[in-house]
């Protein structure tokens, strides 16, 4: 009968607490990086408190599927680490304790972590993605928030670029306003010596009001004059002058269906189903486009030869040198094969082309599907793998707290990142299947993996720089020895 041990609950201990300090921490800061790309999209628009807290909550639950491999990492090196430096690890061996009894319990603790790892990927991960980047949608289309500033151009209304000297009791002293609107080559030029700003009712306008001014209009595409130097422009001095911007300051919000059809927002049965119709449509594709590059005669040697049995003739194409008939033609047949040739050439290429684009929408599509469904497994095989490298490095080196191990996670997970973003690119771009990308970083870590837990559990020196320079002097003296020989 299977009993929890003092030692099993002492070591769960050490490493579940240390696990969850690590996972938040490396939640915290992959969540600073990931605000760090989306910065501009947040500040400035005037976003609600509950917008800005949920769109914190989505990203902090889609960043889980990379802080979970590095936070079993750290907390494995951490603790084995610790249980090595404190001579713990030393004493449970003596006992006569082998190092797959004291990694027993987390065995199964990660065991578990990787079965939830895949139903959160599978689940949960696919929600939360989706409602996470129709929200990133929804602020990048919010208009920033109006706060026009003085001494500098403000250039938060879409097409306009507004210059104010000072504010006075809500007033605007000395306005420049460049109005590109309608192009670069329109523009519209307006000085006045004060306004005010404010918002329709509906909140979707901007109502400009200026006083005791002038406005320049270009009126380049009006211009029906030969000489380009010469471009007509309209000048108007006003009293009051009133303008109308659309300025849709509300937050709208988008219907999360939009990313219904993407790969993101997809469990491992809907990708199936997703890949199997998908697929179905490529191999459909590529048999009609191969019957259409056979009945379009892409290379033309069908239709000479057909002509010539028409024509009563029975030539052998392959026996005809292509340039020996050419140089045969006068020079005005030359030039008539040429452009035919030409014409020939560009029509090929067109729908070589075209066909491109119609068989490389749903390759790709499939591409990504798979990719996906390859990441819903990796996810919990990586947790694995981490723990298996973290836990054996650690009890080799012996070094506990925050730094070595630190210094080694960050090296292994940059490896790591590294292999698997290469992989996922070549599968992404169709040079290698999904399987063979998705799974690249795996089958690299995992023998590392297999290699450290057995050294670990014959206590191997591995780190250690006398045994090296030990192997090296051997290696020297037997050199040393063969050359003597040699030479005599």
């Amino acid at each position: 009968m299977f009993r929890i041990k003092t030692i099993d609950l002492y070591v769960f201990k050490r490493f579940v607490t240390l696990f969850v300090m690590t996972f938040l921490i490396c939640i915290f800061i992959l969540l600073m990086q990931f605000l760090w790309k989306h910065f501009d999209e947040m500040i400035g628009k005037g976003i609600g408190f509950g917008v800005i807290a949920e769109f914190f909550l989505y990203a902090m639950t889609s960043l889980v599927p990379m802080a979970l491999p590095l936070a079993i990492l750290l907390a494995s090196l951490m603790t084995f680490g610790n249980l090595g430096e404190n001579f713990e690890l030393t004493a449970m061996k003596s006992a006569g304790i082998s190092l797959f009894r004291i990694i027993r319990p987390l065995m199964f603790f990660i065991a578990l972590v990787a079965v939830g790892a895949f139903y959160f990927s599978n689940n949960v991960l696919p929600i939360t993605q989706s409602k996470l980047w129709t929200l990133i949608f929804s602020m990048k289309q919010k208009s920033p928030e109006l706060d026009i500033p003085t001494g500098e151009f403000y250039s938060g209304i879409n097409g306009v670029n507004l210059y104010v000297r000072e504010k006075v009791n809500g007033s605007l002293k000395d306005m420049m306003i460049y109005d590109f609107s309608n192009g670069f080559d329109n523009a519209t030029v307006m000085l006045a010596d004060s306004g005010r700003i404010k918002l329709s009712e509906d909140k979707k306008y901007l109502m400009l009001q200026l006083f005791d001014g002038e406005s320049f209009e270009n009126l380049k595409s009006q211009s029906f004059s030969t000489n380009s130097n010469s471009i007509p422009y309209r000048r108007e001095t006003f009293g009051t002058k009133e303008i109308l911007i659309d300025f849709d300051s509300d937050f709208t919000r988008y219907d999360e269906t939009i990313l219904q059809d993407q790969h993101i927002s997809k469990n491992v049965a809907q990708l199936e189903v997703s890949i199997d119709s998908s697929s179905k449509v490529v191999v459909q594709r590529q048999n009609e486009q191969a019957a259409e590059m056979v009945q379009r005669r892409y290379f033309g040697r069908e239709t000479a030869w057909n002509r010539s049995l028409e024509m009563g003739e029975n030539i052998h194409i392959e026996n005809y040198n292509s340039d020996t008939l050419f140089y045969k033609l006068d020079k005005p047949q030359m030039e008539n094969a040429m452009m035919i040739a030409l014409q020939k050439a560009n029509e090929m290429k067109g729908q070589v082309e075209f066909q491109k684009l119609n068989l490389g929408e749903p390759t790709l599509y499939v591409s990504r599907h798979a990719i996906e469904w390859h990441r819903k497994f990796t996810l919990s095989f990586a947790c694995l793998i981490f723990f298996f490298i973290g836990a054996p490095l650690g009890a080799i080196i012996r070094k506990g707290g925050l730094g070595a191990p630190v210094v080694i996670s960050v090296v292994m997970f940059i490896i790591y990142y590294i292999i698997d973003n290469t992989g996922y690119k070549m599968a992404r771009e169709g040079l290698w299947t999904a399987f063979e990308g998705m799974w690249l970083s795996s089958s690299i870590l995992l023998p590392i993996g297999v290699f450290l837990t057995y050294k670990a559990a014959v206590d191997a020196v591995l780190f250690n720089t006398e045994e090296y320079a030990k192997t090296f002097q051997k290696i020297k003296s037997f050199i040393e020895v063969k050359i003597l020989k040699i030479n005599r």
